[in-house]
Formats: structure tokens, C-alpha cells, sequence
């Protein structure tokens, strides 16, 4: 997996929360790549651990998660070894990211212009008037009617999807060279959604944007990634260009979230799901994490957790029924 077209490279991370009831192994060995100018989709259900790897990579965890091995390899720099000052360099200003939820994350007794300029002052040296006159244009990029109005409103004065283009402004504020998008539709209607990520996939083009997209959502993936890496449980358990995951799914977990996907365009049919649910990871568990719910399990499972590896060119499989 490495290249000299990668712009980040995350290999064998791990990131783990210490609860009062254990040791939860929140990001457990990840490793995967960006490449410049392309879009890596980071797909799984809630809580496996997909946030985790991303606030790693800018070193934003809550208090009670630690990154305890692995590299994080930005512009042949391990961003693990940074100090905070040289991280602040780089976070929000090469490497940015759109949270899950912009209410919360955007400043209620602020306007957001203020919050736009405050971005943009924070990293580049020029004046209120340059960053105020950019924030408007920022607006309008990212298509907020009426932008020099809009730059005097609070978040509580914007739609959902108005609030979540504000959140883009920001983080392409200082032209960063990667955008992680947490989440960027969750909550927003399906059109809302759709003219969303049209918006992602432009700025993309324009800036020639490197992206994370973070999703439990395979619709959303398949709409902007270049290459796929499904999560499950803290782990990575297939990883391939975006055509062969969808085209040649291995992992069962994988074909599930497909399946239940695809059977939506089916009128009349049942849905289908996957059995049981994502259950927390704790430090002494053993075997592959998927065995409670997969329907291929053999006895090899209970017990060892099978390898992460290469199965056929470019395409990652965890998982013993392919070896």
C-alpha cells in the first residue's frame, strides 16, 4: 500500500478509551492510505470506530482515549510525534475536518462570520477586512444565498443543510490539502443530502481537495469514494477500490451492509438486515468480531481473529473463509 501518490498514511493505529468498566479498543491496528486528490470512504456502523480514527489523525481525542501505537505519516511527517504547536500548523490549516454536528459544533453566540474569520485569522496573517471579505466569498461558494447578510446570522438562524455548508466554508477556509467529512448528510433530507455532497464532490474537483469521507451509510460512499475501507468493531475488515467492494464484496459484513443497501430499491420486498448488534470491544476479547453475527462462521472464528491482509491485488480481506 505505499506509493508516492499518498498523501496520509495511517498504519497499524491504535487508539483505545479507558472506562470505568475496561479498556475499549476503539481504533485496534488500522492502517490505510489517501491518495492525492482522491477520496477514501470509511464505512461501518455507529460506535466501530470510525470518528476515533479521525480525531486521532489531528490528535482531538476526548480525555479518556489514548493512541498508544501506529504511525500517522503526513508530508513524510509522523503526526503522532508532533508537539501541539506544530500540530496546530497543520490541523485546520493542511488538514481539516467537517464534524458530525454542526449545531454543536458551530458557536451559538457567535454569527457565523465571526466563526468563518476567526478560522481564517487563526492561520494566515491578514487583516479582519481580507478575512471578512473572503468569508463572504467563502459563502457564496459554497452557495448560501444572500452571503454578506448571512455573514451577520447565528447558527439558530440557519437550515440544517445551511448550517452544514457554513461548516464546509470553514474548514476550506485556509485551502487545506485534506478534508475529513464526518458524517457530512447525517439528519439532513435526501435532497438536502444529494446538493450536500454534489457541493463536496465540486470543491473536490476545484481544489483538487484529498477526502476523507466518514459514513455508515453506503449510498453516501458509493456517491464520492475512489476507494473503500470497511470498519467493523474497531477494526478494518475490507479495504479495495470502490468499484470491487461494490462489484466483489469478500467480508460478510460487508455483503450485508450492501444487501440491505440494495434492497431498498426493491418495492415490496423485505428488508434486509444483520442479525444482532455492534457491541463494544474489550481488551480481552479474542477471535474475529464479527463471528456473533456472521452466518458463515466456522469454528476458526470463535477463536482466532483472522489476519488483515492482501487477497487478491489491492484488495484487504479479515476473514478466514478467503485465504
Amino acid at each position: 500500500m505505499n506509493s508516492n501518490s499518498k498523501i496520509l498514511n495511517l498504519r497499524n493505529l491504535r487508539t483505545y478509551l479507558y472506562t470505568s468498566v475496561g479498556i475499549i479498543k476503539a481504533c485496534d491496528d488500522v492502517s490505510f492510505d489517501i491518495e492525492k486528490g482522491k477520496n477514501l470512504g470509511l464505512v461501518g456502523e455507529s460506535g466501530c470506530g470510525k470518528t476515533m480514527c479521525c480525531l486521532s489523525i489531528l490528535n482531538l481525542l476526548p480525555q479518556e482515549a489514548k493512541v498508544l501505537s501506529g504511525e500517522i505519516i503526513f508530508e513524510d511527517r509522523n503526526l503522532l510525534k508532533l508537539n501541539q504547536n506544530e500540530l496546530r500548523e497543520i490541523r485546520g490549516n493542511k488538514i481539516s475536518m467537517i464534524f458530525q454536528e454542526p449545531m454543536t459544533s458551530l458557536n451559538p453566540v457567535l454569527t457565523i462570520g465571526e466563526q468563518i474569520t476567526e478560522a481564517i485569522t487563526a492561520h494566515r496573517d491578514i487583516s479582519y477586512k481580507q478575512a471578512k471579505d473572503e468569508a463572504i466569498e467563502l459563502l457564496d461558494r459554497v452557495r448560501i444565498d444572500n452571503p454578506i447578510r448571512r455573514f451577520n446570522d447565528y447558527p439558530h438562524n440557519l437550515s440544517g443543510g445551511m448550517r452544514q455548508r457554513v461548516m464546509i466554508a470553514m474548514a476550506i477556509s485556509c485551502k487545506p490539502k485534506i478534508l475529513i467529512a464526518d458524517e457530512p448528510t447525517t439528519a439532513l433530507d435526501v435532497t438536502i443530502q444529494a446538493r450536500i455532497l454534489d457541493l463536496l464532490d465540486e470543491l473536490q474537483d476545484e481544489m483538487d481537495l484529498s477526502v476523507l469521507i466518514v459514513s455508515h451509510d453506503f449510498g453516501v460512499i458509493a456517491r464520492l469514494a475512489d476507494k473503500v475501507a470497511v470498519m467493523y468493531a474497531g477494526e478494518l475488515v475490507e479495504y479495495a477500490e470502490s468499484e470491487e467492494i461494490f462489484n466483489n464484496p469478500l467480508h460478510p459484513y460487508t455483503q450485508g451492509l450492501l444487501a440491505s443497501v440494495r434492497e431498498l430499491q426493491i418495492k415490496g420486498k423485505r428488508l434486509t438486515t444483520i442479525k444482532g448488534t455492534l457491541e463494544k470491544v474489550y481488551e480481552a476479547s479474542k477471535g474475529c468480531r464479527f463471528y456473533p453475527r456472521c452466518s458463515q462462521a466456522h469454528k476458526d472464528c470463535k477463536e482466532i481473529n483472522p489476519e488483515f491482509k492482501e487477497v487478491r491485488p489491492s484488495h484487504y480481506l479479515r476473514c478466514h473463509r478467503i485465504r
